[in-house]
């Protein structure tokens, strides 16, 4: 590029020297030769072509005149280039595309498609190299996931292709849950989270007694609610007098701790009597609460408490 800008230069003082010693016939010069103009363009080929020109133009003063030779630029092969989240913008127009063409397709319902592990922003961002928005993010998502509905007999390869970058690279097969054995004294052990709260507890067939850090129940909770909640999946199965429970919990309060020890005693349960797990997930022992303490935001009285208004 340097080399041709070098050319360029040399020709314009050419011409401006050819011009002055010749300046009767310059106008007939300019009216022959405008009519075939030449231009370089960013391919490699012409480029050497043009340089060919370059150098015969510079021996041969009657074809300099008439010569132009703009700057060649590359281009860049997506329009994408420019922006800050090139790889990204680019998916995400694909899968846009997509979603238009191939969207009136047959689906499948959404139990019945295939189990796909999809990346988060965080494991997106990290695979690709790019800051993505969390809310372009998770808009090109919801469309990946309407395309993998599509049937599968009638999916194409483009869509296929489209989603791909979207699926964490796992193999389904492997990833088994982990059995919970029952040790040589008969006790299994159950691991429940609540909010900042973890409980662990181990349940061994007796007479109902319970343990939470060394205190009874009724020290260890003081509010009547939080008792109940600690032994929900004991007292829904009717199990209160058939086992003793020994549990260490830590971290929240106590609203978290009761919540936390409820869940890890129904994991600990369903080990005893795997028969009783499909009653105690309905009865919402086995899944995790995801609720959390919504974080206070800038410029608000709390998280989504916004000042008075005053006029004056």
């Amino acid at each position: 590029m340097s080399s041709l800008r070098y050319g360029f230069r040399c020709l314009r003082d050419f011409r401006a020297t050819a011009t002055r010693q010749a300046r009767p016939s310059t106008f007939a010069i300019t009216s022959t030769s405008s009519r075939s103009r030449r231009t370089l363009t960013t391919t490699a080929s012409r480029q050497e072509n043009g340089l060919e020109q370059l150098q015969s133009a510079i021996h041969n003063s009657s074809a300099t005149a008439g010569l132009q030779i703009p700057y060649a630029r590359p281009m860049p092969l997506s329009p994408s280039y420019f922006s800050r989240h090139a790889q990204f913008n680019d998916s995400f127009v694909l899968v846009q595309d997509l979603a238009r063409k191939y969207g009136r397709l047959p689906t499948v319902a959404p139990g019945q498609a295939e189990r796909v592990a999809w990346k988060t922003k965080e494991q997106y961002r990290l695979a690709v190299g790019e800051a993505a928005k969390a809310r372009d993010y998770s808009a090109c998502i919801a469309l990946a996931k309407r395309l993998h509905q599509i049937h599968p007999d009638l999916m194409p390869e483009e869509v296929k292709d489209g989603i791909r970058p979207f699926k964490r690279d796992i193999n389904k097969y492997l990833n088994v849950a982990k059995p919970i054995p029952i040790d040589r004294f008969g006790r299994t052990h159950g691991v429940g989270r609540r909010k900042s709260s973890v409980a662990r507890a181990w349940l061994v067939e007796g007479t109902g007694e319970v343990l939470i850090n060394g205190k009874t129940l009724n020290d260890a909770f003081g509010r009547v609610h939080d008792r109940e909640s600690a032994l929900w999946g004991l007292k829904t199965m009717e199990r209160m007098d058939k086992y003793n429970v020994w549990a260490l919990v830590e971290g929240g309060g106590t609203t978290g701790q009761a919540e936390a020890l409820a869940m890890a005693i129904a994991k600990a349960l369903a080990v005893q009597e795997p028969a009783l797990k499909v009653p105690l997930r309905k009865a919402g022992c086995l899944t995790r609460d995801p609720r959390k303490v919504e974080r206070k935001k800038a410029g608000h009285v709390k998280a989504r408490k916004m000042p008075t208004w005053v006029k004056r």
